[in-house]
C-alpha cells in the first residue's frame, strides 16, 4: 500500500521527538528514519554550550568510527546537526528489533574536544509485510479431523514495533478459519480446519491470506494458500532442537560446514520423508549460506566478514512429503580474526610550518582505527624516522603530532614523516602513512660574500661603463628572503663621492666604472659594497673592494732642457781644445708615467757632424767622441729624440745648438747673418736692457764689497757663471715618478771670458750629484723651490742673499749677451761693448 509524501511528513512530525541529555560530555538524539536531506536533528552548539562563532575556527566536524558513509554534518553557521544522506533504518540496523543507534563523534580543535553522539533512528512504516512465498501449498487429507491446525509461515515486515505485522486476515471460505499465534518477536497464523474436507466435492482450494501491520496508514501483504485435498497425513516433522547454535570464523573458506539440522516424521512412506529449506532468509544471507535439502547440512557459499555482520539468525523449515512442516532457528556467531590492518587518518595538519616554530608545538592530529575487535583492535602508533617530531597520545585513538626540536629550513626544507600503526593481534598487522611537511622560510640568514675581500684591476684611460669585477653573495634563505641586492656604501674617493667613480648592478653584482681613471692622479682606492636581502626586516653584509689602477703609456717625455723649439734660443759654447769624451751638455727630460713607461732613452737623430758628438743612452749627457779639429764646423746643430719604454713608445725631440769657439767674436758665421729692421730694433732693446741691468748692479757693488770684507772667510760660490736650467723651463707639476732617474743630477755650466777680444778661458762643464732633485720635490714646486735644489736658495750657508741674486742676474746677463751676439748682424759694432761688459762681469 503506497504512502503519500504528505502522509510521511505528518508521520515524521508526529514521531519526531528530541531527547537530549548531557552525560559525561555525550549527546543522545532520537529522530525518525527517511528524513529529508538538510533536516535538523538538533543544535549541538547549544546543547554542548559551544560558541557558534568559533565553530569554523575550531574546525568542528562530525566523524564516525570505521565507516566511510557520512549521514550527518554540522552547520558551522548555527551549530545545527543536519541530515546529509538518506537514512534507512532497515539498511542500517537490519533485523534489530530494539533500538537502532548510530554512534558519531564531534571533533573540535584548539583545544581538542571529542564528544560522543548517540543518534537513535526511529522506525517509520515504510515497508509492507511480505510472505516468504507468493503461494503456500498445503496438501490436506480429507480424513483430517475438524480443528486440525496448519501453520502458515509468518509474513516478514522490515519495520519494527507497531509498524511490524500486527494481524492477519483470511479470506472467507467454508472450511478454514485463521488463528493468530504470537511468539517472541513476531506473529504468525495457523489455518484451522473448521469443516471437514470432501475430496470428492472439492479437490483443491485457493484462499487469500492478508498480513496487516500497525502503521498509520497501515500497509499489508498477501499470499495465496493453495490447499490440495489428500488422503490422511497426521504427523509433521519434529526438529531435534528448537534452536541451533554455531560458531564460524570469519574469512572461512567456501564450502566450510556450518551446522547440520535434523528433523524426524513418525509417518511412514512418503508421509515420513522430510526435506529442508530456509523458511526466512535475507537476500544477503542467501548469498552466504546454502542448505542441503536432503541432509540438512548448512555450508558457506560466500565471504564471511565479522566487521560486516557478527551474528546471523536463520530459520530452517522441515517438511514431509505431504506438506506438514515445522521450523527451527539457527544462530550463527562469527568469530573475529585479525584480518584488518589499522587505518591512519590525518584529521588536521598545519602545512607549511615556520622554521622558527618552538618545540612541543602541535602541528597535526592523527586518528587510528581498526575494524577488528578485542586485542585485534588495540593499536599502538609510532614514528620510525629520525625526525624532529613525535606522536603524543590524546583522546581515545587520537594522537597529536608535535615538534621536538628547532627546525631549520636551510638544513631540511621538507620532511616525509612515516607513521606506523600496529595492532595487538596474533600475528599483528600494521600499516603506515607518509605525511609530507614543508618548512616555511624565515629571514634568518644574511647574505654572505663568497670572498672576504675583492680586488679589481683596471688600466687607466678605461672606457666609462666598463666592468671591473663581480662581487657575489649567497643567501640560503628562500624566495625574497634569499634575493640579494647589491649597492655601494656612501664614501669618498679622492675628495669626490664614490658613486662618481663606480656603480654596481643591484642584481648581478657587476661593478662598473663610471668615469675614466688617471693613474697619475691616484693609483688605488677602496670602496664598500653592501649585499642586502629582500626579507622583512632585511639583513645585509659588507665587503671591501680594492680597485688598483695600472699605468698606461699615455704621457710623452717632456724635455726640461734645452727648452722646446719656439721658446728661447739656447746655445752652448764648446772650446776648441775639448778632448774626446768631454762633457758638452746634457738633455734633461721627465715622463709623468711610471715604471718602464717612464724609463727614458736618448738618441741623436740628426747632427751636423754625426761623428763628432754622442749622447749617453740613459743619462742624456752629450760628449765629444774625438778631439775637435780645425776642420770641424764651428756651428753644430743636434736634434735629440727622447723615447720612453712604453708599448707603444712615445717620444719628444729637441734641438741643441753648439758653437765650437773660445770667443763669440771668432765665429765668422755670425757676420754673415743678414740684418733687418726687426733685428735692429731687437738689438736696441737688448742694449737698453743691458745698460739698465748694469746700472742696477753698480748700485749694489758697494754693499756687496762691504758684506765680503765683513766675513772672515770668502764664501764659496756654487755658481760662477751658469748655463744652468732656468726655473722658467721647469713645468709646474713635474715629478720624477718612482725614482726612474730622469732628474738624478744637476749640472752647472760656467763660462769664463777673458779680457781679450779673441781669447777666453772656458770652464766647460762641472757636474756634481750632491744636489740631486728628489722625486717628492718635483711636484708643486715654485721657481724658488728649484733654487734650493740648484744652490740658489736664499738660506744657503755658503751664499748670502745678495750674492745669490747677483749670480742669478749674472746668469741672465750671459744669456742676454749670447742672444745679442746671435741676433745682431753687426757684431763688430758691438764687439767693443761686449768686451767691456765681459771684463766688468769678470772682475765682479
Amino acid at each position: 500500500m503506497a504512502i503519500t509524501s504528505s502522509a510521511v511528513q505528518c508521520l515524521v512530525c508526529g514521531v519526531l521527538f528530541l531527547s537530549v541529555h548531557l552525560a559525561e560530555g555525550d549527546l543522545r538524539y532520537s529522530f525518525p528514519e527517511e528524513m529529508r536531506r538538510g533536516s535538523v536533528v538538533g543544535n549541538i552548539a547549544k546543547d554542548l554550550s559551544l560558541e557558534v562563532s568559533k565553530l569554523s575556527a575550531r574546525k568542528a566536524r562530525i566523524d564516525t568510527e570505521g565507516s566511510d558513509k557520512h549521514y550527518f554534518d554540522i552547520d558551522i553557521r548555527n551549530g545545527d546537526l543536519v541530515v546529509s544522506d538518506r537514512l534507512d533504518r532497515e539498511g542500517l540496523c537490519g533485523d534489530k528489533a530494539s533500538s537502532c543507534i548510530l554512534v558519531y563523534e564531534l571533533l573540535v580543535e584548539n583545544p581538542l574536544e571529542l564528544h560522543r553522539l548517540s543518534l537513535q533512528v526511529q522506525d517509520i512504516n515504510d515497508n509492507e509485510p511480505i510472505f516468504p512465498k507468493d503461494i503456500i501449498k498445503l496438501e490436506i487429507s480429507e480424513s483430517t479431523d475438524k480443528g486440525a491446525r496448519y501453520r502458515i509461515n509468518a509474513a516478514h515486515d522490515a519495520d519494527i514495533g507497531q509498524n511490524a505485522v500486527q494481524s492477519y486476515d483470511l479470506q472467507q471460505n467454508p472450511n478454514f478459519v485463521l488463528n493468530v499465534q504470537t511468539s517472541p518477536g513476531r506473529k504468525y497464523g495457523e489455518l484451522v480446519l473448521d469443516k471437514e474436507l470432501d475430496r470428492e466435492e472439492q479437490q483443491e482450494l485457493r484462499i487469500i491470506l492478508t498480513a496487516v501491520d500497525g502503521g498509520s496508514p497501515p500497509r499489508s501483504g498477501t499470499v495465496v494458500i493453495h490447499v490440495t485435498v489428500l488422503d490422511a497425513n497426521d504427523n509433521a516433522p519434529v526438529f531435534t532442537e528448537a534452536v541451533y547454535s554455531a560458531r564460524l570464523p570469519e574469512n572461512s573458506a567456501l564450502k566450510t560446514p556450518v551446522i547440520t539440522v535434523s528433523a524426524s516424521d513418525k509417518d511412514e512412506g512418503i508421509n515420513g520423508e522430510v526435506t529442508y529449506e530456509f523458511s526466512r532468509l535475507s537476500d544477503k544471507s542467501q548469498s552466504l549460506f546454502s542448505l542441503d535439502s536432503k541432509t540438512g547440512e548448512m555450508i558457506v557459499t560466500g565471504k564471511i566478514d565479522y566487521e560486516d555482520r557478527a551474528r546471523f539468525e536463520v530459520f530452517v523449515e522441515a517438511k514431509d512429503g505431504y506438506g506438514l512442516s515445522s521450523e527451527a532457528k539457527v544462530i550463527i556467531d562469527i568469530i573475529d580474526v585479525n584480518d584488518n590492518a589499522p587505518v591512519i587518518y590525518v584529521k588536521s595538519l598545519s602545512n607549511p610550518i615556520p622554521e622558527n616554530m618552538s618545540p612541543n608545538t602541535e602541528v597535526g592530529i592523527i586518528n587510528v582505527q581498526d575494524r577488528d575487535s578485542g586485542n585485534n583492535r588495540q593499536v599502538s602508533c609510532s614514528i620510525q624516522e629520525n625526525v624532529p617530531f613525535k606522536l603524543v597520545p590524546s583522546i581515545k585513538n587520537y594522537y597529536s603530532l608535535v615538534t621536538t626540536g628547532q627546525l631549520d629550513r636551510e638544513l631540511v626544507s621538507d620532511y616525509n614523516i612515516t607513521i606506523i600503526a600496529t595492532d595487538q593481534g596474533s600475528p599483528p598487522l600494521s600499516s603506515s602513512k607518509i605525511i609530507q611537511l614543508s618548512v616555511a622560510d624565515i629571514n634568518d640568514n644574511p647574505p654572505v660574500f663568497e670572498e672576504q675581500s675583492y680586488s679589481a684591476y683596471v688600466s687607466e684611460n678605461n672606457k666609462p661603463g666598463s666592468s671591473l669585477c663581480t662581487v657575489s653573495a649567497r643567501d640560503p634563505d628562500w624566495r625574497q628572503n634569499g634575493t640579494v641586492i647589491y649597492s655601494l656604501l656612501p664614501g669618498e674617493v679622492n675628495g669626490a663621492s664614490v658613486s662618481s667613480y663606480l656603480s654596481v648592478n643591484g642584481d648581478t653584482g657587476v661593478i662598473h666604472a663610471v668615469r675614466s681613471f688617471d693613474y697619475e692622479q691616484f693609483r688605488s682606492f677602496k670602496v664598500q659594497v653592501m649585499a642586502r636581502d629582500n626579507g622583512s626586516p632585511p639583513l645585509s653584509s659588507n665587503v671591501t673592494v680594492s680597485v688598483f689602477i695600472s699605468d698606461v703609456n699615455d704621457n710623452s717625455p717632456q724635455i726640461l732642457y734645452p727648452a722646446p723649439e719656439g721658446s728661447s734660443f739656447m746655445t752652448e759654447l764648446v772650446p776648441k781644445a775639448a778632448h774626446g769624451g768631454s762633457l758638452v751638455s746634457k738633455v734633461i727630460a721627465v715622463d709623468a708615467d711610471s715604471g718602464q713607461n717612464a724609463w727614458l732613452s736618448y738618441h741623436i737623430v740628426k747632427a751636423t757632424d754625426p761623428g763628432l758628438f754622442s749622447i749617453d743612452l740613459h743619462s742624456g749627457e752629450i760628449r765629444t767622441q774625438r778631439d775637435i779639429s780645425e776642420s770641424d764646423s764651428m756651428k753644430q746643430n743636434l736634434i735629440v729624440a727622447v723615447k720612453d719604454n712604453g708599448q707603444p713608445s712615445l717620444s719628444a725631440t729637441c734641438s741643441m745648438y753648439l758653437l765650437i769657439s773660445d770667443n763669440l767674436a771668432e765665429v765668422p758665421e755670425l757676420k754673415d747673418i743678414s740684418f733687418d729692421e726687426k733685428n735692429s730694433k731687437l738689438t736696441s732693446y737688448l742694449i737698453i736692457a743691458l745698460v739698465s741691468v748694469s746700472t742696477f748692479f753698480l748700485t749694489f757693488i758697494i754693499i756687496i764689497l762691504g758684506v765680503r770684507f765683513c766675513r772672515r772667510r770668502k764664501p764659496r760660490l756654487l755658481f760662477d757663471g751658469a748655463v744652468a736650467i732656468p726655473g722658467a723651463y721647469l713645468p709646474p707639476s713635474y715629478a720624477d715618478v718612482d725614482g726612474t732617474g730622469t732628474l738624478r743630477s744637476t749640472y752647472n755650466y760656467d763660462a769664463y771670458l777673458t779680457t781679450g777680444s779673441r781669447t777666453s778661458d772656458f770652464k766647460f762643464v762641472s757636474s756634481y750629484n750632491d744636489n740631486t732633485l728628489p722625486a717628492d720635490q718635483t711636484l708643486k714646486k715654485s721657481p724658488t723651490d728649484f733654487a734650493d735644489v740648484f744652490g740658489l736658495n736664499d738660506s744657503s750657508p755658503q751664499v748670502g742673499i745678495l750674492p745669490a741674486m747677483f749670480l742669478r742676474l749674472r746668469f741672465e746677463i750671459n744669456l742676454i749677451m749670447i742672444n745679442i751676439c746671435f741676433a745682431s748682424s753687426h757684431i763688430e759694432t758691438y764687439d767693443s761693448v761686449f768686451k767691456a761688459v765681459c771684463r766688468f762681469l769678470r772682475c765682479v
